[in-house]
């Protein structure tokens, strides 16, 4: 049995009375139907007469400012939401004088002297009309300031190629109950910030609807397609706008048939370009990581290293990179460890183009190294990071005084102070130059966390922008202090780690370590050994003498002496064979050696995609959320409530109407409303031109 609502009158059965939220009560009077009143909390408020068209437009207008829902109200009136949102942008572009002008309120003689007087200073004309030719001018403006955010490829073009009944929410019903109504919210978020929808369609037309299979399974934490088996097909299609979810073999086909055209690069670097030039990301600081991504499969591939355990394993590395916020800005999966320190670099060139003035990134000790330093001070290349192999005694050592500034973050206490560290890199010389030396300096960040008695040091170099030494301590600590980054977080509420179809190939890197080498230090070794146990049995040998005080021929110190001798020729050798063979060797020009397979990642590109595209709309979802719900510690948890809640599904000639079962409690179940009202406010709109409307209420079943 559901809960009455707490925070509203409830309903009563008499048909002429309805609940139009927020205290509000409308009464129809019984013997006349066009006179109605408007009561809050028992208290009358307002008293229409709705044959009179402009007394009625200005009660629809004040009834909405004074907190009515609109769909409620345009229920009870018998009247389209349309309808009274072209109230309220009339009132809003010409004032009440705009709602009143064109309508004749009564015969009287006095209205049209008073009417004639007026006319030549009112706006003539249809006021919807006017309102209409201003939110095209409007809509217009706004496409101008964005041109420049247009993707690459011709979305028109490509929006054609998909056939009228293949549209997402094509199909016309009436309402249908759905246990994934929650998913919703992200549909409209994605489709109205990010144009998401316009995106995928732009790049693969018809076959949209893998993708919105993949948004299923990361907003509802599915960890494979084969689990697609445990939800209701027909509830969970309607509310992607897909009919009805497949079987597994036809999902699997969707997937190869996108696969296939290898999109996936393209289609990554303009959502990335997207989110940075429309403002959806952070461009100051960047924080940067690898993420090791398993294998654990029969082939033979390149090792990454799995921080967790410290061993290294089969598999590649993800490198990541997130905002403040923890949105995800840029990822690249590359084979085995990956090169960090060049991802570093490289990303910087990247992005020059979108963000002229640069970011500051952020990243662990892996990074560490003079020559990195001095690469990234040579670009420019504004950076934070964690000093590697400080001495903690004298870090210990230093007196409390010198720790000036003090500050409160992730609920302890920390003390800073700034220095500075010298770095001398010595560069190789090419053919004819000589080896050059190059000193620099980088800022030194005194780091003591007095909640746990621990100090540590940062470096930072911030080039001539301002950044000061509390901004170069927070940037550090809030990657690597209290919390991890982002993508730790994934993994519990999305299948972050989830890789749609292995497609094994070639490895283009086939060097391993030179397995001769290997064997050479083995001998070396053994060796060095045996000349060890030579020269102490040597210390402890004395000389053997004749009786006329000669050297004793063939004595044990002199077989000694020649097997040391040997030994010592040996040892030679070896090192000398050593410094001869190659480094590394390609595993094909060896005997009894596998080859190394590459992992394919267009699959994992793919769903990677929109696995991070739930996840920032998360993120700026609960940002909406949070003025609405003053308990940040229960915040994410509530959004997670919301997305989860069952509902009812519409879909008419216009627009797609979801409506969420309400939560109980009232505090919530007021947040939960205003973020539908929200969602509902971006109209955001299918390539067929429907609109998506979020609500909050009882069954209309």
């Amino acid at each position: 049995m559901t809960q009455k609502p707490l925070f509203e009158i409830s309903p009563p059965e008499d048909k002429n009375i309805f609940n139009l939220g927020n205290g509000l009560i409308l009464k129809i009077d019984k013997n006349d139907s066009k006179i109605v009143t408007l009561w809050r909390h028992g208290t009358f408020i307002k008293k229409a007469d709705l044959s009179d068209k402009v007394e009625k437009r200005l009660f629809i207008v004040e009834a909405v400012e004074l907190g009515a829902i609109q769909y409620r109200l345009a229920k009870a009136l018998d009247i389209s939401r349309q309808t009274i949102h072209n109230y309220r942008e009339i009132k809003e572009h010409f004032g009440s004088e705009g709602l009143i002008q064109g309508y004749t309120l009564n015969k009287s003689k006095s209205r049209r002297i008073q009417r004639k007087e007026n006319a030549a200073r009112r706006i003539g004309g249809n006021k919807a009309q006017q309102v209409a030719e201003i939110r095209k001018k409007a809509k217009a403006e706004r496409e101008k300031k964005q041109r420049s955010l247009d993707f690459n490829f011709s979305y028109k073009g490509e929006a054609k190629k998909v056939e009228k009944d293949e549209q997402p929410f094509a199909e016309k019903h009436d309402w249908e109950p759905t246990r994934f109504a929650g998913v919703f919210t992200y549909l409209i978020a994605l489709i109205s910030e990010w144009k998401w929808l316009q995106l995928v369609m732009g790049y693969f037309g018809s076959n949209f609807k893998i993708f919105m299979v993949f948004l299923l399974m990361s907003a509802c934490n599915l960890r494979s397609i084969e689990q697609l088996k445990n939800i209701r097909s027909r509830e969970a299609g309607v509310i992607l706008g897909i009919k009805r979810i497949p079987f597994k073999q036809k999902v699997w086909q969707w997937f190869y048939t996108v696969a296939q055209l290898q999109k996936a690069g393209p289609l990554l670097l303009d959502y990335f370009r997207y989110q940075i030039s429309a403002g959806l990301v952070g461009i100051w600081l960047w924080f940067i990581d690898g993420h090791l991504l398993p294998y654990t499969g029969k082939q033979k591939v390149h090792f990454s290293f799995n921080t967790q355990r410290r061993k290294p394993e089969a598999g590649r590395t993800n490198m990541v990179t997130c905002d403040g916020s923890g949105r995800v800005v840029d990822f690249e999966i590359q084979e085995g460890k990956g090169d960090y320190r060049g991802h570093i670099c490289n990303l910087g060139e990247k992005w020059k183009e979108y963000i002229p003035g640069g970011v500051v990134k952020v990243f662990d000790r892996e990074g560490h190294g003079a020559e990195f330093f001095f690469k990234l001070v040579s670009n420019k290349d504004l950076f934070v990071t964690w000093e590697k192999n400080i001495d903690s005694k004298k870090l210990a050592a230093l007196d409390e005084d010198l720790f000036i500034e003090a500050f409160e973050f992730n609920g302890k206490s920390y003390s800073i102070f700034e220095g500075s560290k010298e770095f001398t890199y010595t560069s190789e010389g090419n053919a004819g130059n000589e080896s050059k030396k190059h000193t620099f300096s980088l800022r030194r960040i005194y780091i003591w966390n007095k909640s746990s008695n621990r100090r540590a040091c940062g470096l930072a170099f911030s080039g001539d922008s301002e950044m000061s030494t509390k901004e170069c301590a927070l940037a550090i600590l809030s990657r690597w202090g209290a919390s991890e980054n982002a993508f730790k977080h994934i993994q519990e509420r999305h299948p972050f780690h989830y890789h749609p179809g292995f497609k094994l190939t070639e490895s283009k890197n086939q060097e391993i370590k030179n397995p001769a080498i290997k064997d050479k230090d083995r001998q070396i070794s053994k060796v060095k050994t045996e000349l060890n146990r030579l020269y102490k049995k040597l210390s402890k040998v004395g000389k053997a003498l004749n009786k006329d005080g000669t050297p004793r021929k063939n004595s044990a110190q002199e077989q000694l002496n020649k097997k040391k001798v040997d030994k010592e020729a040996k040892l030679e050798q070896l090192l000398e064979e050593k410094n001869k063979l190659p480094e590394r060797v390609d595993v094909s020009q060896l005997e009894d050696y596998r080859s190394f397979k590459a992992i394919d990642n267009e699959g994992k590109y793919l769903f990677d995609f929109v696995t991070s595209s739930v996840w920032n709309a998360r993120k700026q979802m609960v940002d909406w959320l949070r003025p609405f719900f003053n308990q940040e510690n229960e915040l994410v948890d509530l959004f997670y409530t919301i997305t989860y809640c069952h509902g009812w599904i519409k879909s008419t000639d216009k627009e797609v109407i979801v409506r969420l079962e309400p939560l109980e409690q009232k505090s919530r179940r007021l947040a939960q409303e205003q973020l539908c009202r929200k969602l509902t406010s971006l109209g955001a709109q299918t390539p067929n031109g429907k609109w998506l409307v979020i609500e909050v209420g009882e069954s209309p079943i």
